[in-house]
């Protein structure tokens, strides 16, 4: 998290971040697959009922298709030139997760929709399921005003939170949070939390699954993130089998691949560790395919081999 000291109040102080801004012009691009179910609530129960295959490995629905940043960084580009052909001149930078900037924050005073308890941002008639971006502009526009929140007495994001990230409405142990671990963390995962991430190894996406808001998600209108054969619904052993080569082809576009095959290999062992804790017809597949991963040249995936390895059958 050194990166949050590192940047100071650039984060929100957009004129320190790009001189000039007046006025930030926020957007919002819905992910779910074009394929998700319609029906209320099935979507969501689909993705829950992963979490009852051990074997099975779960990637974060967000990350199943093309790289968002580039996706949106490109369309909030264009958007902003066909503002500059009214608005000339026009000062602009564009950003999506790509930058020291509050996104949510921003997103939420601009009216956008308003700050879960989970402290993602919730919208009346698209729920969670969305990559927020930004234009910041040096012209002045009329500003939006925020809109009122609508969790009510709702806890269910914080209850269902395997590692109890969520430490109290609106605040988040962003060292606790499956997303952070699996993806931003670097080295070894910390014991404790290993045996609570079970089968995720890219993201983790309960609090949105079973947040009620979500029964209104759009599904995207842009093939980009339909999902990539081969990132749902594989097999832990398919995946950890893959040598650095095969990783990089596969997640080609992908989000996924700024993690390295290192981390990627690290989230798998942590997964197939509790997969063998939890038992079933998979556990001579999963410890053979461990075994042959024991001497690898990574000390960190060395030692989450290890570990799981240790797991009693």
């Amino acid at each position: 998290m050194n990166y949050m000291a590192a940047h100071g109040l650039k984060r929100a102080r957009p004129a320190e971040l790009v001189p000039g801004t007046v006025s930030v012009i926020t957007a919002r691009m819905d992910y779910l697959p074009a394929s998700t179910p319609q029906a209320p609530g099935q979507w969501q129960a689909t993705e829950l009922a992963r979490l009852e295959r051990p074997g099975e490995a779960i990637v974060s629905v967000y990350a199943r298709g093309r790289d968002y940043h580039k996706v949106m960084r490109t369309r909030l580009q264009k958007l902003a030139e066909r503002i500059a052909i009214h608005v000339q001149p026009l000062g602009h930078r564009a950003f999506t997760d790509s930058a020291p900037v509050l996104e949510a924050e921003l997103a939420s005073r601009s009216g956008q929709g308003w700050r879960g308890k989970h402290t993602l941002l919730l919208n009346r008639e698209a729920g969670s399921m969305f990559f927020l971006g930004e234009i910041y502009v040096d012209v002045a526009l009329p500003p939006s005003e925020p809109v009122t929140p609508h969790c009510g007495s709702c806890s269910a994001c914080i209850t269902i939170c395997p590692t109890q990230a969520i430490i109290a409405p609106h605040r988040l142990d962003a060292r606790r949070c499956i997303s952070y671990l699996t993806i931003e963390h670097a080295g070894a995962i910390p014991l404790e939390l290993r045996p609570l991430i079970g089968n995720r190894i890219y993201g983790c996406d309960d609090c949105q699954l079973i947040c009620p808001w979500n029964k209104f998600a759009q599904r995207s209108a842009l093939p980009d993130f339909d999902e990539r054969q081969g990132l749902s619904g594989q097999q832990l052993v398919t995946l950890f089998a893959w040598n650095e080569a095969e990783f990089l082809r596969y997640t080609e576009g992908s989000a996924i691949r700024r993690i390295g095959h290192e981390r990627w290999l690290r989230n798998i062992a942590v997964a197939m560790g509790n997969a063998l804790q939890a038992g079933g017809d998979e556990t001579g597949a999963l410890r053979a395919a461990l075994l042959a991963r024991r001497d690898h040249a990574s000390e960190v995936v060395r030692e989450h081999v290890a570990w799981a390895l240790s797991m009693p059958l």
